[in-house]
């Protein structure tokens, strides 16, 4: 007999603002009793969902039931910046090209397969106008460093034969309204995401064919059990046949990767809605992403009022914590710096309220891989994005369907030839180390 008890539960610093700005919405029901399925999906997240989709495309029949710890959509699922990106995105990288041309062109073309698993889900379950967009983003550069990041990602994604333009500091204030940035790298792949309505409207799609999503249903303990695996949250137990671990760093918290995993927390600040004579003051296109030239700057989103509202969203502050968990005093220490940087960027909203502040979670790992394999006979990881968790999540989820239905395709065959995510040093020597390297980054990336 194989059992896993998890050590502990999701837990997020602030509310997911993704999702409060969205109409209120009805609690889903919470697991209770002893009841029976043939794929339970642990996580409702990306690649939660995308498994529970792919599952229902292959086999229609199966009975799916998906549980999550928190509410749907609030948990990491509504705390990321809503860039699902199709080229390369090494966040460890200096300009996020670091995995050679050959696999750099894989992992575009299994991106794009994810961008348009994603967009076919938002039309066929008519998701609104802002929960999916294809349009692109721009690596937007303040500084020499940033310029020359972009000038040296330009020349990859040359080499490559991916589309892009270079933007000048006009260009970006066209754009953005603001005169920050000195230019920008423009490429037309990316799909911008309202990440919790996108998450919703998935959510009730997959209702609508039959899948079971139960909320505030945190697994406790995973164990083998006769015809497969016994499912237990606090309330309830789920038989299932079959296992798909759909909970990214959480992995770790049942017991695998242990050691190999890093824990960063990043905290984002979401503007309170802007009024028609600062939009018109502003000035720039109605919604637009930026991602930092370099990768440890901040990332700044415009909205519309499809996506929630005009407001302006901007993420940085990594913090490496393995316990998976931001303080009240980390996010307050984080908001004060991102105060600045709004500030510094949009001098015409300087002092526009902070509506919501949060933080989310980020799992790495040393060598870059994600961890998609049956873990044991009948339970399928579909965990570890390497802070890609719209692009990577879906692969991930459409891959461990696939593999619970004994099927292969190019995303099941990329997986497998992962290595092992790699050893880190022991605590607290991974925490000393990783920090140091966070905060010298961040000071390099300063103007970013």
């Amino acid at each position: 007999m194989s059992r896993h008890d998890a050590i502990r539960q999701p837990r997020f610093t602030g509310p997911a603002g993704w999702a409060e700005i969205l109409p209120p919405r009805p609690p889903r029901p919470v697991l209770t009793g002893a009841q029976g399925c043939d794929v339970a999906i642990i996580g409702a997240g990306y690649a939660g969902l995308s498994a529970a989709r792919r599952l229902r495309q292959i086999e229609p029949g199966l009975a799916v039931t998906l549980l999550e710890a928190g509410r749907l959509a609030e948990g990491g699922t509504g705390r990321n910046s809503g860039f699902m990106i199709d080229l390369p995105h090494e966040l460890t990288a200096s300009d996020y090209a670091a995995g050679g041309e050959s696999r750099d062109r894989v992992l575009t073309r299994l991106n794009r397969q994810a961008i348009d698993f994603a967009g076919a889900a938002a039309a066929e379950y008519g998701m609104g106008p802002g929960a999916f967009q294809r349009r692109g983003k721009v690596n937007a550069a303040a500084s020499e460093r940033g310029m020359a990041a972009n000038r040296a990602y330009a020349a990859h994604l040359q080499a490559l034969g991916e589309a892009h333009e270079m933007l000048d500091a006009q260009a970006m204030r066209a754009l953005t309204g603001s005169a920050y940035y000195q230019g920008g790298l423009y490429t037309p792949g990316t799909a911008m995401l309202q990440p919790a309505g996108y998450a919703l409207g998935l959510a009730a799609g997959l209702e609508a064919a039959g899948v079971r999503i139960f909320e505030r249903s945190g697994v406790t303990r995973l164990e083998t059990a006769p015809g497969g695996w016994r499912v237990e949250t606090a309330q309830g137990v789920l038989a299932a046949q079959k296992v798909i671990l759909a909970t990214n760093g959480h992995l770790e918290s049942f017991g695998f990767a242990r050691g190999r995993l890093m824990h960063v927390m990043l905290s984002a600040c979401m503007s309170a809605e802007m009024s028609p004579d600062q939009i018109r003051a502003l000035g720039g296109a109605e919604s637009w992403g930026l991602t930092p030239a370099d990768p440890m700057g901040a990332t700044v989103r415009r909205l519309g009022p499809a996506e929630g509202g005009n407001r302006i969203v901007i993420r940085q502050g990594a913090c490496y914590r393995p316990g998976m968990e931001t303080s009240a005093a980390d996010l307050a220490r984080l908001v004060r710096a991102m105060r600045a940087k709004f500030d510094a960027r949009f001098p015409g909203l300087a002092g526009q309220p902070f509506e919501h502040c949060w933080s989310g979670h980020l799992c790495l790992t040393k060598n870059a891989v994600s961890v998609m394999r049956e873990l044991e006979p009948g339970l399928v990881a579909a965990c570890v994005q390497n802070g890609l968790g719209t692009a990577r999540g879906t692969l991930s989820g459409i891959g461990a369907a696939e593999l619970v239905c004994g099927q292969a395709s190019e995303i099941t065959e990329y997986f497998a030839a992962e290595p092992e995510p790699a050893k880190l040093p022991p605590h607290p020597f991974d925490t000393i180390g990783a920090t140091l390297y966070l905060r010298a980054k961040e000071w390099q990336a300063r103007r970013e």
